[in-house]
């Protein structure tokens, strides 16, 4: 670990890095440091393999720079675990194992401990209590896919081996999906829109997507773009005369929808500040008036 960031690691902290081929929010690289899996792909004064450390925060920002003020990239959750190649002047910079989006978190929400999860959060969001007894005062408030260890179950409490207890009847074990994603989306209506946000408290168009396929047993990328290059299989699309399906997603320039029936979606929107559900043809041409584009294309998800 350095002792500090180099110049070199700040100033390119506040831009994209231009290489061909690599995304920088998917590959940890700066001209001074980048991941050991990166060698013979881009040039950098050092490489390093990076150390496991795991989020003990019920959620910590994930930002572009190692400072308050940098735009924010994602958010990482409870018990997710990450990969640390450099920290300095209380921030590290991480790459999130499960979905590889790369940023820089503050220090103090890392353990150095990694406990391998046996249940995960399956309540829109639960509390962590010091004592099996929900009349103590919670110590952390957690949002639905934090991966947990629970090592004891007393009479409704959960006891985590990292210390602390939840509700047993708000967590499942890892192999008790909710394929029905759509259901699982309607739980999040009303939740603030936050640009950035991937937790129950706020969150953005794409993280609603990630974290409801999460809990239905899909692993995917954390933005838009992303999900509409890779997420299920593609299908044909034409306003007006390709009727979209349950459980369909929509796809726009920096936005996408889930399909609750031909006329209607569910999304996470700037427009109504919140998840909401809109009829997609009153979307469409708020989208085009926005960025010249409406609906770019549409997939499926494909459960296991």
């Amino acid at each position: 670990m350095g002792k500090g960031f180099s110049n070199e690691a700040r100033a390119n902290s506040l831009k994209d890095i231009a290489m061909p081929g690599l995304d920088r929010r998917l590959n940890a690289f700066r001209p001074d440091l980048a991941a050991e899996s990166l060698r013979g792909s881009v040039e950098a004064n050092r490489f390093t393999e990076g150390q496991p450390m795991q989020i003990i925060d019920g959620f910590v920002d994930l930002r572009r720079g190692p400072a308050d003020s940098e735009p924010l990239e994602s958010q990482l959750l409870f018990g997710e675990e990450v990969l640390v190649f450099d920290e300095a002047d209380g921030w590290a910079w991480v790459q999130n194992k499960s979905d590889r989006y790369v940023g820089y978190v503050t220090r103090s929400a890392l353990s150095d401990t990694v406990e391998s999860p046996t249940h995960v959060v399956s309540a829109l969001r639960t509390f962590v209590f010091p004592e099996p007894d929900l009349k103590t005062p919670p110590s952390a408030v957690l949002s639905m896919t934090s991966p947990l260890h629970i090592d004891e179950t007393r009479e409704a409490f959960s006891h985590l081996v990292c210390g602390g207890w939840v509700y047993s009847r708000h967590v499942a074990l890892l192999d008790a999906l909710e394929p029905d994603y759509v259901k699982t989306a309607l739980r999040f209506l009303e939740v603030p829109y936050l640009w950035g946000g991937k937790s129950s408290l706020g969150l953005d168009c794409s993280a609603l997507i990630q974290l409801v396929l999460a809990r239905s047993g899909i692993v995917t990328f954390r933005d838009s773009d992303q999900q509409a290059e890779s997420l299920g299989e593609p299908l044909s699309w034409s306003s007006g005369e390709t009727p979209p399906e349950r459980g369909d997603l929509l796809f726009m320039p920096g936005h996408v929808a889930i399909c609750l029936d031909e006329d209607s979606v569910v999304h996470a929107n700037a427009f109504a500040m919140a998840v909401a559900i809109e009829p997609w043809r009153e979307l469409e041409p708020r989208v085009m008036a926005e960025s010249g584009q409406g609906i770019t294309g549409r997939r499926r998800p494909i459960l296991s």
